[in-house]
């Protein structure tokens, strides 16, 4: 059995297994250790170690320290934490810390030749699988690396697996390619703007969701609107004097300035538009907002503190906010000085009717008639995605945007990033809409780039 969310007990007769927690599990998700049936659960005395230099601070891991630091506390209130302590009622597995970390005759800081916390780790789990050699003991850690040694010593190891997407290639795409129409199909679309998706050969219309439809000589872009339940034609508008270039765009730039859909998530490659269409997008429907915000995580480079950087702190963000203020720039390129709409964007940076900035600024206020645009989502835990749409108020609208395989956060992946995760789970809900963009338009040597190297 590999380590996921509780779906049913452990079979009669079956030996329990002992799952022993590494700390970028724990800063994955802090409700990880009620995430394995009734088996047992392990944490060596060092990742308790490494969580209390995590407790400090306002990012994520710092609040999945913290909740897990008090979890731990609230159930091993009456007993010994170098005991077995149930995780709950009659039937859920228990927790100990493992304080004794020596390895024994297979000594991996020995055979590793080095003293640190991972390989402390290592032999914590090398002491149960001997203490316990009729249960079977897995090492479940995020860390790919760290898999890897403990494989190369024989122990069996896994990924979290809660929260992981299984069959990214088949993610929802939020469109479908219609071909071979007859024109008479196409007609009355055309014409009145809107048709019964059974017309169309659609028998279960999914809401929000976008069509490319041809017939021989005729082709029509819509989307099924589950308020009117109907097929509506969508036409290429521009936004910001930002023209969408194929109809990916056409459905992205729709679904952001439709102010009926409340969250919309584009995913795709560099290059495809996907940062600019949500800031033109936005910016064209301003007056609906009291303000908006284009946020992106920070991932410092070699994952080291931005205060390695040099500089005070705005210095340290620059570099992490620049491509965002590219965009706007491009947008604010498209007028004149003398245009009331470059004007516009300057006095909305002014004014802080539009912010950019770090998410981690961002967190904790309210969220009301806001459109609220955060970049880079894909580095992003499905908890500090939950997190952010659980602050939307009234009139807020949330737009992700990111890269599923262009991750630079360390413990998540192409399945386990919020982006992935969202998409999956949110698909097909009226207030929601996906488009996934896959031709890139930044330019004829980034497209080469894409598909060559």
């Amino acid at each position: 059995m590999s380590p996921k969310a509780k779906t049913s007990s452990t079979p009669a007769g079956s030996p329990k297994k002992i799952f022993v927690l590494d700390t970028s599990v724990i800063i994955y998700s802090h409700a990880a250790i009620h995430s394995f049936d009734d088996n047992d659960i392990a944490i060596p005395i060092t990742v308790l170690e490494e969580l209390d230099s995590f407790k400090k601070g306002n990012d994520t891991k710092n609040y999945e320290a913290r909740e897990f630091i008090r979890i731990i506390d609230t159930l091993s209130a009456p007993f010994s934490l170098t005991d077995w302590i149930p995780l709950g009622g009659a039937g859920s597995g228990r927790f100990k810390v493992i304080m004794h970390e020596n390895g024994g005759e297979l000594d991996a800081e020995k055979i590793f030749r080095e003293h640190k916390a991972d390989h402390r780790i290592l032999n914590a789990t090398l002491t149960l699988q001997k203490e316990y050699p009729h249960s079977k003991v897995v090492l479940v850690t995020k860390d790919v690396n760290l898999r890897l040694k403990a494989k190369s010593i024989n122990l069996e190891a896994d990924d979290f697996q809660t929260g992981k997407v299984q069959d990214v290639e088949s993610l929802y795409p939020g469109k479908t390619l219609m071909e071979g129409l007859a024109r008479g199909q196409l007609d009355k679309l055309y014409q009145e703007g809107s048709c019964d998706p059974s017309a169309l050969g659609i028998p279960r219309p999914i809401a929000n969701h976008y069509y490319i439809l041809r017939s021989t000589n005729t082709s029509v872009l819509a989307y099924y609107n589950p308020s009117s339940q109907l097929v509506e034609r969508i036409e290429k508008r521009t936004k910001m004097r930002i023209t969408p270039r194929n109809a990916e765009q056409v459905f992205a730039l729709h679904a952001i300035t439709n102010p009926h859909i409340k969250l919309v998530t584009l995913q795709g490659i560099a290059g495809t538009g996907k940062t600019l269409l949500a800031l033109a997008g936005a910016l064209d429907k301003r007056k609906i907002y009291k303000q908006i915000f284009l946020a992106r995580p920070i991932v410092p480079l070699s994952n080291k503190d931005i205060g390695f950087l040099p500089g005070d702190i705005g210095s340290k963000l620059d570099p992490f906010m620049q491509p965002l203020y590219d965009n706007l720039k491009l947008i604010k390129g498209q007028y004149n000085e003398d245009d009331k709409e470059a004007k516009m964007i300057d006095d909305a940076l002014k004014n802080e009717k539009l912010v950019i900035s770090p998410l981690a600024y961002i967190r904790g206020r309210s969220l009301s008639n806001i459109c609220f645009i955060v970049d880079e989502s894909q580095n992003l835990t499905p908890h500090e995605v939950k997190t952010i749409i659980t602050r939307a108020g009234e009139g807020t609208k949330i737009i992700f945007t990111g890269d599923i395989y262009q991750i630079d956060t360390p413990y998540l992946d192409s399945q386990s990033n919020g982006l992935s995760y969202l998409i999956d789970k949110i698909k097909h809900h009226p207030i929601y809409s996906h488009v996934l963009l896959e031709k890139g338009e930044r330019s004829q040597l980034a497209n080469l780039a894409n598909h060559l190297l």
